[in-house]
């Protein structure tokens, strides 16, 4: 008769990097890249620390539509919250999710590039109506380009009223300010995702806020 063999012990997973570790693992594909499920923890926790935040726990009360796989009933996400330690460091996809987010958390190397969005295949299936491609597209390298769509664009000018006095006469003039024709620009591609960063000329014409 033999015994049953308990598990091996291993060291909990502290819940801050849980979180976060089953956000990464529930936007990336399936293809389970690494540097994909990497790339996705330091946006978040970029975006976490920018919107102010201290813990991810809050992040997700105060930011319940950044992340829709925490509520939108996506299934890896749901995988990931349900299975415990053992079971998450004994996948290799769902460990690989942990140490990104370990080292997101620890503010290590940054396989996004400095990146504040991200698109998966909707961007391609929904390309008409996606509200990057109707605001404007650039890719950063071709290679960014997986689902090999069309860059966008969407001109903007912003213009000012000038009084001049010309020959005793006041006239009003409309003189440019400035100019862009697209907002978002890709910083890197990994697995199924794309990461984006809003472009530099539309944040110091627009004064916008680069996570928003």
């Amino acid at each position: 008769m033999t015994k049953d063999i308990p598990e091996p012990a291993v060291k909990p997973i502290e819940p801050q990097v849980r979180l976060l570790a089953a956000m990464a693992y529930g936007e990336a594909s399936t293809q389970n890249n690494a540097d994909e499920i990497y790339a996705l923890a330091s946006v978040l926790k970029r975006q976490r620390d920018a919107r102010g935040y201290s813990s991810m726990e809050a992040f997700v009360r105060g930011e319940a539509s950044f992340s829709f796989v925490v509520n939108d009933g996506n299934k890896r996400y749901q995988h990931f919250r349900r299975s415990t330690d053992t079971q998450i460091l004994s996948d290799s996809a769902m460990k690989t999710a942990v140490e990104a987010a370990e080292n997101a958390l620890a503010d290590g190397p940054d396989k996004s590039n400095g990146a504040w969005f991200w698109d998966g295949a909707d961007i391609s299936s929904n390309y008409a109506k996606h509200f990057k491609v109707k605001n404007g597209i650039r890719f950063g390298q071709p290679s960014h380009n997986i689902y090999s769509i069309k860059e966008s664009s969407k001109l903007v000018i912003k213009y000012k009223t000038v009084k001049k006095k010309i020959n005793g006469e006041i006239k009003i003039e409309k003189q440019e300010v400035y100019r862009y024709d697209h907002i978002y620009v890709s910083t890197a591609a990994h697995g199924g995702t794309i990461f984006w960063k809003q472009d530099a000329a539309y944040l110091k014409h627009t004064k916008a806020k680069e996570y928003k």
